[in-house]
This record gives C-alpha cells, sequence and structure tokens, in this order.
C-alpha cells in the first residue's frame, strides 16, 4: 500500500460525503496551519445548519486560548468564558462532554458567563470537545443569535466537524518540537505544513489516525530514499490534480 500512495490518495467519487470532499479541499490548499483552522471554522459554521459563529478553543497550560474563529461574535463569546475562567467550552473541554446551551438568558450554570455572552448577542451555542491521542485538547463552539437554535441535526453534523478539527490538531501537534504547542499554533507552522497536509489526507483516505498516516509517509520515504517532504508534496499534488477544474467552494 506504502508503494501505491500518491496513487490511493484521490477523491473517490461517489464514496465520499459533501463535508469530506470539503476538508479534504481545504487540506490540499491550505496556504498554512493557521489559514486552514480558520477555512475549517468557517465551514463548520457554514454546514451546521443553525450555526452563525464558530470559535477553535486550545487548551494551553491551566486556561485555554482561540486558535481560529469565524467573527467577532464567536471571538468575544470565548473570551468571556477564559474570563471567568467557566463556561460549555470550558466545560466541553475539561469535562469532554458536549454541551448545548438552548438560551443564555435563562441558562442559569457557569456563574456570570451567560448573561455576558448574551451582552454580546449570543443566545444559544454547542460545544464538542476536541479529543486527540485520548487527551482533551480544546473544544469546537458553535454560536447564534436565535435562542433554542440548535438541534439534534446541529449535533450530529458538529460531531463531525469537530473530529475534523482534532484530526488537523493531531497532526499539528505530532509535528511539533516544542513544549509550547499552543504558541507554536498560533505562530503557525509553515515549515511542516505540507506533510501536515500529506498527513490529513491520509488519516481521510485510509480511515486511520495520525500516528499511522505519518507512519505510513515515513515508510515510504524509507523505502523509495526520497525526503518526507518530497513524499508530502507528491501526495498533495496528486490530490490537487484530481479536484475538479473550478476547485473547492469558498464563502
Amino acid at each position: 500500500m506504502v508503494d501505491t500512495l500518491h496513487d490511493d490518495l484521490v477523491p473517490d467519487d461517489g464514496e465520499t460525503a459533501p463535508e469530506d470532499a470539503d476538508f479534504l479541499a481545504l487540506l490540499a490548499t491550505a496556504g498554512d496551519l493557521n489559514a486552514f483552522l480558520e477555512d475549517l471554522v468557517r465551514l463548520a459554521a457554514r454546514q451546521t445548519p443553525s450555526a452563525e459563529a464558530c470559535g477553535l478553543t486550545l487548551a494551553r497550560g491551566s486556561g485555554a486560548v482561540t486558535v481560529a474563529c469565524t467573527d467577532s461574535l464567536a471571538e468575544q463569546a470565548d473570551e468571556r468564558q477564559y474570563l471567568v475562567d467557566d463556561g460549555p467550552c470550558l466545560q466541553a473541554m475539561r469535562e469532554r462532554v458536549v454541551v448545548r446551551v438552548d438560551d443564555m438568558t435563562t441558562d442559569e450554570r457557569w456563574g456570570p458567563y451567560p448573561s455576558l455572552a448574551a451582552q454580546v448577542g449570543v443566545r444559544s451555542s454547542l460545544s464538542l470537545p476536541l479529543v486527540v491521542e485520548g487527551r482533551s485538547r480544546g473544544a469546537l463552539n458553535l454560536y447564534a443569535t436565535a435562542v433554542k437554535a440548535f438541534t439534534d441535526d446541529d449535533e450530529r453534523v458538529a460531531t463531525r466537524w469537530a473530529g475534523q478539527a482534532a484530526g488537523a490538531l493531531a497532526v499539528a501537534l505530532r509535528l511539533a518540537d516544542s513544549d509550547d504547542r499552543a504558541t507554536q499554533l498560533q505562530g503557525g507552522l509553515d515549515s511542516r505544513t505540507m506533510i501536515g497536509q500529506a498527513v490529513g489526507l491520509v488519516m481521510a483516505q485510509e480511515r486511520c489516525t495520525a500516528e499511522e498516516a505519518f507512519r505510513l509517509l515515513t515508510l515510504a520515504s524509507q523505502r523509495r530514499n526520497v525526503k518526507l517532504r518530497e513524499i508530502a508534496a507528491g501526495i498533495v499534488q496528486a490530490f490537487e490534480a484530481a479536484l475538479p477544474e473550478s476547485g473547492p467552494r469558498r464563502w
């Protein structure tokens, strides 16, 4: 399988869900990790029926930081949780549970947070944990200005995107050299972007973990006696060549 890795990693018409196709297109066209995560939260908000805004929270020491968001609504809602160190996003991250809020104006959980969120226009939210290598590393947070906006269908779609975001974080964390991984995510991982994209493509195609995908790339590099970056570039180029001429859908 490793020796035919380039040929295998192309879209398979009729077998890829729309969400997966959009995700693969993002992996192939992202300029750097930060841009990829920004695109991912925008697409998650767009494809979750009731969502108006989305933020991606990453655990950092004893606190948290937003590494990507769609707009000021998500940014302000996230920041107010960090300010009081409590809220649905932090609960989802810390307890590895999905947290849904129907009405911020009446919810009595999390101390002052619901009223702070309502002040910036948020009325309901949906937060999902991002589990990477068995550990909760962050949360995907969806926001709406209407009460009771999020349904079971929203949760189903959002769960798929939380899984995609967790996969992207797994790649980034595995490739990071420093212990301060959150800082590296914020600063970008430009030199590792190509490898990260290839790992993501292998994960999506082979339905495997980031570690298994990285191992496949390493084996291919060793067997062909070429640099890992060159293997990654070939995989990404093969995927881009198989995309429709119109390219990935943008917003």
